[in-house]
């Protein structure tokens, strides 16, 4: 099995900023907070070991390098793999118009 370099965007840092502000400072919810981020670290690293084990996401936009999504409670953390590379891109609320957006 291939081994994979990890990557992250800074669009990516700056959703779980916003994210975690939101959680922590709008809900007054910082265990939450504290809970997604290690959920997220946990989720990303198992899925290091095969990023390449779930199907393309189908998006409108046409991209060289298609996106794949990873669920972390309510939210869905978008990466792309590039050769050796796992590339974390964004991480957005499930409930969102996605295809607008990515």
């Amino acid at each position: 099995m291939a081994k994979f370099e990890l990557r992250y965007s800074p669009l990516f840092y700056e959703d779980l900023h916003k994210i975690t502000d939101y959680l922590s400072f709008e809900l007054k919810n910082e265990i939450a907070a504290r809970e997604l981020l290690n959920n997220t670290e946990a989720a990303i690293k198992k899925r290091l070991s095969n990023p390449l084990s779930v199907a393309p996401y189908q998006s409108v936009a046409s991209r060289p390098y298609p996106y794949r999504r990873l669920l972390v409670g309510n939210y869905l953390i978008f990466y792309v793999v590039i050769n050796n590379a796992m590339i974390i891109r964004r991480m957005l609320y499930g409930r969102r118009d996605l295809d607008r957006i990515l």
